[in-house]
């Protein structure tokens, strides 16, 4: 893709949605941590579903590590790999309140110190509480990312690389945003919904589906 069709691509996401927020719910920078690591091989709506009660509850590292493994079990049993999410999620607020006096830190150096933190993690904390311009490489910017040719790469570490090279400026900051909601919604994994698409004429996608596909009558 060219500069000017990056420039236009972002600009139709921005126009089709000027205030993309992450779907994850979260009332402060340490809940949003949790959640984050929480999401991972899990669907936000999954993991909102099991961390209203918990977040309703626990709003605090320190609270956190009272509830102990358990009791966080309890709340998240219904997200999968909740075993060792539960064991991470408590040695990282053990960590926070050990190491940061119970403030999560500002830096990625320091949040993927955290156990079960990882880049996309920090990336995304980053970018939503702390406001930085930074690209979280989940399954579905993977896979827009090459698809469409805005940012190809074998890794999410080269789409991320990529994607800091081209993002121009006006739009680096909801970026990550738009491209989560855009393969979530519209460029789905199994058929892409071209039909609906807004940048499909800037797209690279060889295999396009232009029309939504009939279903299939039961008839034999």
């Amino acid at each position: 893709m060219t500069r000017t069709e990056i420039f236009e691509f972002f600009r139709r996401l921005a126009e089709d949605n000027p205030s993309p927020e992450t779907e994850l719910e979260y009332g402060n920078a340490f809940q949003l941590v949790v959640a984050v690591a929480l999401s991972a091989q899990a669907t936000d709506v999954g993991v909102n579903k099991a961390t209203r009660q918990l977040f309703a509850e626990v709003e605090t590292p320190q609270q956190m590590v009272a509830l102990g493994e358990d009791g966080l079990k309890a709340h998240i049993k219904t997200i999968g790999l909740f075993n060792s999410k539960a064991k991470n999620v408590i040695a990282l607020s053990r960590m926070l309140v050990e190491e940061f006096g119970g403030a999560v830190p500002a830096t990625r150096e320091e949040l993927v110190r955290l156990p079960g933190v990882g880049r996309k993690t920090a990336n995304v904390v980053l970018n939503c509480w702390f406001g930085e311009e930074t690209f979280a490489v989940d399954t579905h910017i993977f896979r827009v990312g090459n698809r469409t040719g805005l940012a190809p790469g074998k890794t999410p570490e080269a789409v991320e690389a990529k994607l800091e090279k081209r993002v121009p400026a006006p739009f680096r900051l909801s970026a990550h945003h738009w491209l989560i909601l855009h393969g979530r919604y519209v460029c789905k994994a199994r058929i892409p919904e071209c039909w609906r698409c807004p940048v499909v004429d800037l797209c690279r996608f060889r295999k396009k589906v232009l029309e939504p596909p009939r279903h299939r009558s039961n008839t034999h």
